[in-house]
């Protein structure tokens, strides 16, 4: 009997992909760079995530080259063959979810269960018909001859992966119109190779591009979490001086764009800190960071440029913009103190101004905003206690 069916597996194909994904999760693995400053939680996930991507290349691999090996060892193959297809299967499921839930989670830290019950639901079906297809093949085949083959439901499972991509893909753009801050957090482009990759293997009987694509992937998405460390602000999660300084270079650099720019300023925020403690102050400025995205996340760019001051970038606004927004800031503050239940309220000292590029100097927007806002601040303090 002969000791190998001719299959219709590329093995050399699989053999060279999979050493491209396991270089890739290695490289990240060794340099750390799943490690994500002030994100415990996701460097976690990273980590876990990248482990298993190494022993799903290395499965693949198995997989690849037992296809087709009968004689000798035949009931060997046979198994590696089932439990590796199937191992495939469960990593291409669990680690595409978990993917997906950390974008979501990424996104908006206060995601709702509806999401994660969608996602997890879908796991459990697909769990549910790999385990059934034990018993009979559903998912897909090992015939006698070793070879694999897909099952009538094998499509399913790629119906179910698109649908995934897609919903990240919708989630983020949705939410980046809303946020303009998750530019450094490209969705779309770190999922594309997962998608092509799923469309490619779909199409093209015999190959297996799905280990290499997720790598690829994976080092998209620590690239940009990276990236996000840099420009964004931790605590609040809002932009960063660096960010500041890299857009006033730009609008500099055009000399033909209008701005408005605003300092704003938390009134009383040392009473906070000493009153009710510094723990307590950090939450006062994840509030504030929150209201000015909700006021200016669709319109313009929210920097924390030190301690409780923030800066606010509108583009193509107008002088009409500079009481509106104001206006619109005092009163989702007023909205907040009054559902926040917390001891203290806050209030906001704003100054802004129209900036034109083409006739001022980026160097002088700072200082005329921050005395504008010091303006409005001793105007609040004619009113109320002097609390810094």
């Amino acid at each position: 009997m002969n000791t190998l069916f001719t299959p219709v597996i590329n093995l050399h194909a699989i053999l060279v992909a999979d050493f491209i994904g396991v270089a890739i999760l290695l490289v990240i693995l060794v340099t750390r760079g799943w490690n994500l400053p002030g994100r415990k939680e996701e460097s976690r996930i990273m980590l876990r995530m990248l482990i298993v991507s190494v022993f799903n290349c290395f499965v693949d691999q198995v997989v690849a080259y037992c296809d087709g090996r009968i004689g000798a060892g035949y009931m060997f193959f046979h198994c590696l063959l089932c439990a590796g297809n199937t191992y495939l299967y469960i990593y291409n499921v669990i680690v595409g979810v978990f993917l997906v839930h950390m974008i979501v989670k990424h996104i908006d830290s206060k995601a709702t269960l509806r999401h994660f019950t969608v996602f997890w639901l879908i796991v459990i079906v697909e769990m549910v018909l790999l385990v059934a297809n034990a018993f009979h093949p559903l998912v897909f085949e090992i015939d006698t001859n070793n070879a694999y083959h897909r099952g009538p439901l094998y499509m399913f499972y790629v119906i179910a992966g698109f649908g995934l991509l897609i919903y990240g893909c919708v989630y983020y753009i949705i939410s980046k119109i809303k946020n303009p801050a998750l530019r450094y957090f490209p969705v779309v482009e770190f999922l594309l190779p997962i998608f092509l990759g799923t469309l490619l293997q779909s199409m093209i009987y015999g190959i297996s591009l799905l280990p290499a694509c997720f790598a690829v992937s994976f080092a998209g998405v620590v690239i940009s979490l990276q990236n996000e460390c840099i420009y964004i602000d931790k605590l609040t999660g809002v932009y960063n001086r660096f960010e500041l300084d890299r857009e006033l270079k730009r609008l500099q650099q055009r000399k033909k764009d209008k701005i408005v720019a605003y300092m704003l300023d938390l009134n009383g925020f040392k009473k906070i800190n000493d009153d009710y403690s510094h723990e307590e102050g950090d939450q006062a400025l994840i509030a504030f960071a929150g209201i000015l995205n909700d006021v200016f996340g669709s319109v313009g760019t929210v920097i924390r440029f030190a301690g409780d001051e923030f800066v606010v970038l509108m583009l193509k606004s107008q002088e009409s913009d500079i009481g509106l927004y104001k206006e619109k800031t005092m009163k989702a503050v007023e909205d907040y103190n009054d559902r926040s239940g917390k001891p203290y309220k806050l209030a906001a000292a704003v100054g802004g101004k129209v900036f034109d590029f083409s006739k001022e100097d980026s160097q002088d927007l700072v200082v005329v905003i921050d005395k504008l806002m010091y303006k409005d601040k001793d105007d609040y303090y004619k009113d109320h206690v002097k609390e810094r």
